[in-house]
């Protein structure tokens, strides 16, 4: 039998582990994709949110940061009546509000990979995490990005979300050490 982390249980949970959890991502689209994603899963599981990912995708048009800041009053009642996504008038108001500031630190920083690299030094801290209670909800780092992003005007960018975006975008590798995937990924 395959060692895995604790929480990959289901056949979406294993696949979307086996596959991309804890990656290093360095592309602005899939880090925005998964910004998006982390604050919709906010007080959810992450099962929810992945079961409604291609909803996602088509809801918001690839998750396009250009076409999403333009997302008007008609498109945002659009989201709301769209049973495939989270339908949480402030998640889909900060998912708008996220992609303007997105843009802006793009602008700033040349990409927003740039920007939420810089908290690491560029390069993915890679832990040493025996079982799933030794796995911290929020550290040090994510304090300091979502102070950042929520000065820079983010929404739903606590700690506890940033930690969990800085785990499935491989910022931090968290795949506890007996997992056939910690190896493999911190070799990324």
């Amino acid at each position: 039998m395959t060692a895995r982390c604790a929480w990959a249980r289901n056949p979406l949970g294993i696949a979307y582990h086996d596959r991309e959890w804890g990656v290093p991502v360095r592309n602005d689209h899939e880090l925005f994709e998964f910004l998006i994603l982390e604050g919709a899963q906010a007080g959810l599981s992450w099962d929810t949110i992945l079961r409604k990912r291609a909803a996602y995708r088509k809801a918001y048009h690839g998750f396009d940061p250009k076409k999403v800041a333009r997302f008007d009053a008609k498109k945002k009642r659009a989201l709301m009546a769209d049973a495939g996504i989270v339908r949480n008038r402030l998640k889909i108001e900060a998912s708008v509000a996220n992609a303007k500031c997105f843009l802006a630190v793009q602008q700033e920083f040349g990409s927003f990979a740039h920007y939420v690299w810089g908290f690491v030094g560029g390069r993915p801290v890679v832990n040493r995490r025996r079982a799933l209670s030794d796995v911290p909800a929020r550290t040090e780092v994510s304090d300091a990005l979502s102070k950042d992003l929520k000065k820079r005007g983010f929404k739903f960018v606590g700690t506890t979300i940033l930690y969990a975006f800085m785990q499935a975008v491989g910022i931090v590798n968290d795949h506890e050490t007996r997992c056939f995937r910690w190896k493999e990924v911190s070799k990324k």
